[in-house]
């Protein structure tokens, strides 16, 4: 498929998408409250036209449309020899569906006006029953809430819209993309622009995720067995990007945990519709600054990643001064927890691993407990480098961001201090990062040089080592480090000289012209004749 065709399908898609999210929209729920919904509704329909899908394939018959999956599944059902095929799909797959379930028959349903929401949730409530691995996922989706509509007819009407607008799009055509992917990066930039609340706890952009992936990746894209972790998944974004930079993608093992149950269940949905193996998946609901987790094997990781909330308050107990998480630094303080996220990730990180978190950039040179962690940091040499990101590139926050790299064990400890703050492109409504920006900063990453500079003449970078930072009392604020500051050009003195004098020249030049042309003047009376004298005075 041509880059042309897929852009083509992404089109045609979010346009479809977001036709249905309109009737959620028009009921004046709230962004969040609808992208669940939207979202939910997705899932169910693609894992319903996957099913359908393998039912045809497995009778033999070619896939051609929905209603005539739909009618084939229905018929299999009544020959003996069919239904065997029937149950070999089900197994395979771990979850059935019965023909009167399927979203396609709801669908069917709501067109002959007998849709009834009791039906949906009834489907919805036997997939979550069907295995494990959808214990739950539903959970966001309340058809009877008042915030959906106030009376049941209404309620029908407005998921049986919504519905109706999704059954046009074919989730399971061979298109090589994928399609929650898309689904989701798209309906997240409308919600940034659409809900006041922070859609950006849940998605970090797609070139941040890709960045750090590249980062945390380095060295590992031919390694098969991957294991990456992320304490804060909100979407699962930032690990589902580890596909795109290993070559056994396959073979990657996930890790995640959120403490909240959206962003949960959307991770879980993201896993099961980017094909990762279910054995692959290994995530929690919990919260990840109270009792650790993972706590049982494997509890460290080649790669940890995450975007946690900024400047989060939090409760630390006495008892996490001993916490083998915060212990070898010290506890982050109740008023930002920045710290404890940053810690709690490098305790899980392997010897050898990278790991890459984005945080406020006040966490460079705020003082107290920060500045205590920070020196220990430095002091272990945990820290590899520092990077300053563009403003205003995260869904509804301006605030300044950082990317830190860092390692468990490394046989130095300077910092590479890189201002990326310039690399992007003005967008509508934000700041994005085009491929070539990114890739400025990972090929200064590796070879660690000293300086580089912008076109300009300013510094890109700037290898600092540990014993300017102690200087500095171990404050790690970026322009300390890297001058970005444009100098006036030289001043030729010869050059100023000689172009005074030939402005001169040219002044004495034009002031003969004028007295001479002034000579054409005559008053009309004795006291005029006398102005145009003291006027011709001026210029001798």
């Amino acid at each position: 498929m041509t880059p042309q065709e897929q852009a083509q399908i992404t089109q045609d898609l979010q346009s479809k998408i977001w036709a249905a999210a309109n009737a959620l929209r028009q009921s004046g729920m709230e962004a969040n409250d609808y992208r669940d919904y939207t979202l939910g509704l997705i899932f169910y329909k693609y894992e319903s036209d996957r099913f359908l899908k393998k039912i045809t394939e497995g009778l033999g018959v070619e896939f051609t449309n929905l209603d005539d999956a739909q009618a084939t599944y229905e018929s299999a059902l009544l020959d003996e020899d069919a239904k065997g095929v029937v149950d070999f799909v089900k197994s395979e797959l771990r979850f059935a569906i019965d023909s009167d379930k399927t979203f396609h028959h709801l669908v069917q349903d709501v067109r002959r006006n007998i849709f009834q929401l009791d039906d949906l949730a009834q489907a919805l409530q036997d997939l979550e029953d069907s295995d494990e691995v959808f214990s739950g996922l539903f959970d966001a989706l309340d058809l009877n809430a008042d915030k959906l509509a106030t009376t049941e007819q209404e309620r029908n009407s407005i998921i049986g819209d919504v519905m109706s607008a999704l059954d046009q799009i074919y989730f399971v055509e061979d298109t090589g993309m994928d399609i929650m992917g898309n689904a989701y990066e798209y309906l997240i930039s409308q919600f940034q622009t659409e809900s006041a609340k922070k859609a950006g706890e849940f998605y970090t952009p797609q070139a941040v995720s890709r960045l750090m992936m590249q980062i945390a990746m380095e060295g590992r894209e031919e390694v098969q067995g991957v294991s990456i972790y992320d304490p804060a998944m909100g979407s699962g974004s930032l690990l589902l990007n580890a596909k795109h930079y290993n070559s056994h993608p396959d073979s990657i093992q996930y890790f995640g945990q959120d403490n909240k149950t959206a962003p949960y269940n959307l991770s879980r949905m993201n896993m099961m519709l980017h094909d990762v193996p279910t054995a692959n998946q290994h995530l929690n609901l919990g919260n990840t600054l109270g009792s650790d987790w993972p706590s049982e094997e494997p509890t460290t990781f080649d790669i940890v990643t995450m975007n946690p909330p900024y400047s989060l308050s939090w409760k630390p107990t006495p008892a996490m001064a001993t916490d083998p998480r915060f212990q070898p630094y010290d506890v982050a303080p109740k008023s930002a927890a920045d710290y404890a996220f940053l810690t709690h990730g490098l305790y899980h990180l392997k010897t050898g691993g990278t790991m890459a978190i984005v945080l406020a950039t006040g966490v460079l040179f705020r003082g107290g407990a920060e500045g205590r962690i920070r020196k220990a940091l430095l002091s272990k040499g945990n820290i590899s480098a520092v990077i300053g990101m563009p403003a205003n590139i995260f869904h509804n926050t301006s605030i300044p961001t950082v990317v830190i790299v860092l390692k468990k064990e490394r046989d130095s400890n300077d910092v590479l201090f890189i201002d990326a703050s310039k690399q992007y492109r003005k967008a509508k409504n934000q700041n994005e990062m085009d491929p070539e920006h990114t890739a400025k900063i990972l090929e200064t990453l590796e070879p660690r040089e000293s300086v580089t500079y912008n076109e300009d003449g300013t510094e890109f970078s700037h290898l600092i080592t540990f014993d300017e930072l102690a200087e500095n009392d171990f404050n790690m604020n970026i322009p300390m480090y890297v001058d970005t500051y444009l100098p006036e050009p030289p001043v030729d003195v010869a050059d100023l000289v000689q172009g005074m004098s030939e402005t001169d020249a040219k002044i004495s030049e034009q002031n003969a012209e004028l007295y001479k042309l002034l000579d054409d003047f005559v008053g009309e009376d004795e006291s005029k004749q006398i102005e145009i004298e003291k006027i011709r005075g001026l210029f001798k």
